[in-house]
């Protein structure tokens, strides 16, 4: 009989991916759409992901569902079939692929779970329905926006995330959260509910929701990048657009990040020389994510500090 969680060693799981040399492809996708038993969903994602022999994460919730996953490359096409096939809210669903192929190390095991929100927005106004959004831009019209003075570029992600790589002149929502970034946004963007404001981030889940929040305060002229910089990047790609975004993507998985560009926009935490490399301190009571160049993850044996170094 089938089990509906991961069972094994995490440590082994992940022991296990790095001696293998399975070429897989990484994914993400998101739908809003009501759920309306999101245990019952979640069962059978779980048990038909695992058929598939997919690894990562993915949240279920009453508001939709949203996925960071690995799959073996020729397992993908049969895969979205059944995805399209899943529900009719999932036909058609657009899927981010990653910029690199062949990437086996992302995630080592398969966790489906259910959440209150599949994107933690902290919204407690009652009347706030999350209906109306703002309006889609492709990599085309994102270029052509970029070069409008008159046009402001909000980024909607986290301030570790903004370091490493952004649009030019994309304004900063500083937070260590989406929920916090939902309430200054507003405060921040007060002086502009008549500019048109572009909203990004990662894959576009936070975005969608942040511009459905925009229009709720107020604002008049909000859109978004469809499929958010990972869908830029790869509609770009392939209709031979310049790539505008400078720097690394972050991503939510063992690789940390995503060269899109030579840009290295960020400085190590230790020497401050020009890095884009995020590490976890190796001391486990610390484990803070900070910015380490290759020279001080050799001095300080990938420790953010000599105190957490000498612990190890």
């Amino acid at each position: 009989m089938l089990t509906l969680h991961n069972n094994n060693n995490k440590k082994k799981l992940k022991n296990d991916m790095f001696l293998k040399n399975e070429p897989r492809l990484i994914l993400s996708f998101y739908k809003y759409f009501h759920i309306k038993t999101p245990k019952d969903f979640r069962d059978k994602i779980y048990k038909n992901f695992v058929q598939y022999n997919i690894l990562g994460r993915v949240y279920i919730a009453h508001e939709g569902i949203n996925a960071q996953i690995s799959i073996p490359i020729y397992m993908y096409s049969s895969f979205k079939r059944f995805l399209y096939q899943f529900d009719l809210q999932l036909n058609n669903l657009r899927i981010n692929k990653t910029f690199n192929f062949n990437n086996i190390h992302a995630f080592w095991l398969l966790s489906v779970k259910v959440k209150k929100n599949i994107v933690n927005d902290g919204i407690k106004n009652p009347l706030f329905k999350f209906q109306n959004v703002g309006v889609y831009i492709n990599a085309k019209k994102v270029n052509l926006m970029l070069h409008d003075k008159e046009t402001i570029f909000v980024d909607m992600r986290n301030s570790y995330e903004y370091k490493i790589g952004r649009f030019p002149n994309a304004l900063e929502i500083k937070s260590n959260t989406f929920r916090e970034q939902l309430t200054n946004v507003i405060k921040i963007m007060s002086y502009a509910k008549n500019k048109s404001i572009v909203m990004y981030c990662t894959g576009g889940i936070r975005c969608e929701k942040a511009t459905s929040w925009m229009i709720f305060n107020g604002f008049k002229n909000v859109y978004h990048i469809e499929g958010g910089i990972i869908g830029y990047v790869n509609q770009a790609k392939k209709i031979g657009l310049p790539i505008l975004f400078k720097g690394s993507n972050f991503v939510f998985d063992n690789r940390m990040r995503e060269k899109i560009s030579e840009d290295v926009l960020s400085f190590c935490k230790q020497c401050n020389k020009p890095s884009d490399n995020y590490v976890n301190c190796t001391f486990d009571l610390c484990h803070s994510l900070f910015i380490q160049c290759h020279n001080c993850a050799i001095n300080f044996k990938n420790c953010c500090s000599f105190n957490c170094m000498q612990h190890i």
